[in-house]
């Protein structure tokens, strides 16, 4: 394994999710420049006796309080304390290295006056692998990820909990066993800690790993039941998309072109009789598309926010001009955006579920094609494939549930000053179960299509032959009757984890991206 270079900058979503699965980091060494320069101005003011918010004040609704010098540190740590009260399922392991990840980062781009000493705490944690637990409910999006946030922030302070073998264990046994004590924190240290969108993020950035395969493979499984079909893609024409130029339905075209260039299967019924093909197969590239689109917007958002300082207050070092000027208290801990790119996401992926649930539609139901009824062996006595298609429409109703708005509730806070929130955390979480149930819809759709092209004689395009062998090493042809239960769930995860795509394009050509 390499090292993740922090520098507040230029990290990545696939940098985010080494990290989550184990890679070490360091700071970049230019990016202490600009930290200690902030600190700086935080040191300044309190030698000063300025009153500045987040500095020597309270929080919230206590921002009128000014606390005094002598009380600064507590200060700090109470505020962890009081805000380590996040309820529900523990955050995986790999969701939390991810938000430490990104809190590191955004602390290093150097506007939020933290210690150095505090920062180093994180990276050690990440590569010591000392891991806080923290339960995922609390944050509403807006302050940041507060309870999380003050979960992980806990743990650096030698209190809380964290992970070891699989247990939770008291924070102070650990840095015991690694020869290790935490960190003593100082004047803005908590807030900056605990006030910015990094559990957001980490929630972000994990869809977007999952959707980076799930998207590209989605196209090769409609592919598998176009071939299972015997579908025309004339529909896939260039000229078509180019009188309509968006561009993610430009390229799913293009991609479908490219993996049924050489389909056997396509060649064998190209004068067939059938005028048009279902929406589920002629629309392809304009639904498909727009997912991608939509995936790709995401993808910006993202990379501009985990690089981005979201804690408040910003510190802004003007050594020509020290002073309360040097610190403005703002709102880049609103969530806002990350909340609406997540539920917009949440909401294509049902869309790409729905289309897919169609298509499955079309090849078992015996009235619409030449197959036998739900493609069992000796239909009546057997069952073939029916449930699975149900499974498909259970796991649908899953996503319809989540397509629905997270951001589009907000409910006042911290005695009215906090009183517009995103519920991003919510959205960006809701997100990942999205993929997760997308991947076992498309699982579904590809077990159907796979049984499908057993009744195909001539061979499916490279691509698609390519996945069917995939799945044959999980799932047999149907003989007769069985539970396909752990074969979906196995397809799912498989084409979940980007193994498959990275093998049949080793294989077979990369797809158009």
């Amino acid at each position: 394994m390499g090292s993740i270079k922090l520098d507040g900058n230029t990290l990545s979503s696939t940098e985010i999710h080494l990290v989550s699965m184990g890679e070490k980091v360091e700071v970049a060494s230019d990016a202490w420049v600009k930290v200690e320069a902030s600190r700086k101005v935080v040191e300044n003011i309190l030698s000063s006796g300025e009153t500045v918010y987040g500095i020597n004040t309270g929080f919230g609704a206590l921002v009128s309080e000014s606390i005094s010098s002598e009380d600064l540190a507590a200060l700090q740590v109470n505020l962890i304390r009081s805000h380590a009260c996040a309820i529900g399922e523990r955050m995986t392991i790999p969701e939390t290295r991810a938000m430490m990840c990104v809190r590191a980062n955004s602390l290093v781009k150097g506007n939020s006056g933290i210690q150095r000493t505090v920062i180093e705490q994180i990276i050690t944690y990440l590569n010591e692998d000392i891991i806080p637990v923290v339960p995922r409910i609390g944050s509403l999006g807006a302050s940041g990820d507060l309870a999380p946030l003050s979960h992980m922030a806990l743990a650096l302070i030698g209190e809380g909990k964290v992970w070891k073998d699989g247990q939770p264990i008291s924070t102070d046994i650990m840095l015991k066993e690694k020869g290790h004590i935490g960190v003593e924190l100082a004047a803005k240290d908590g807030l900056s800690l605990i006030n910015g969108t990094s559990q957001m993020c980490a929630f972000l950035s994990m869809a977007e790993n999952l959707l980076s395969s799930l998207i590209p493979l989605a196209d090769l499984v409609a592919c598998s039941s176009l071939e299972a079909r015997e579908c025309s893609i004339k529909p896939m024409d260039p000229r078509v998309h180019e009188v309509r130029p968006h561009h993610g339905q430009a390229l799913v075209a293009e991609r479908i072109t490219k993996i049924m260039i050489d389909s056997d299967i396509l060649e064998s019924h190209a004068n067939c009789d059938r005028v048009q093909d279902a929406y589920s197969f002629r629309c392809i590239p304009q639904v498909h598309g727009a997912v991608l689109q939509r995936f790709r917007s995401l993808q910006e958002t993202l990379d501009i926010e985990i690089n981005s300082a979201t804690d408040n207050p910003l510190i802004f070092p003007n050594p020509s001009n020290p002073g309360k000027n040097e610190v403005i208290s703002q709102g880049n801990f609103h969530g806002e955006i990350l909340a609406l790119s997540a539920d917009g996401m949440s909401h294509a992926l049902f869309e790409l579920a729905h289309i897919s649930e169609r298509r499955i539609d079309q090849i078992v139901d015996p009235s619409r094609n030449d197959l036998p009824p739900f493609l069992a062996n000796n239909s009546g006595l057997e069952s073939g494939m029916m449930i699975v298609h149900y499974v498909a429409a259970a796991a649908l109703s899953e996503m319809h549930g989540r397509a629905m708005p997270r951001s589009a509730f907000s409910t006042p806070t911290s005695g009215g000053q906090e009183d517009h929130v995103s519920m991003g955390a919510t959205a960006c979480w809701n997100l990942v179960r999205a993929c997760e149930h997308l991947s076992q819809v498309l699982a579904c759709e590809l077990l159907i299509a796979c049984e499908a092209l057993e009744y195909r004689k001539a061979e499916p395009a490279r691509h698609v032959k390519s996945l069917y062998n995939l799945v044959r090493k999980i799932s047999p042809p149907l003989v007769k009757d069985r539970s396909t239960s752990e074969e979906i769930e196995a397809i799912a995860k498989e084409i979940s984890n980007g193994g498959w795509l990275a093998r049949i394009e080793a294989e077979c050509g990369r797809l158009p991206r």
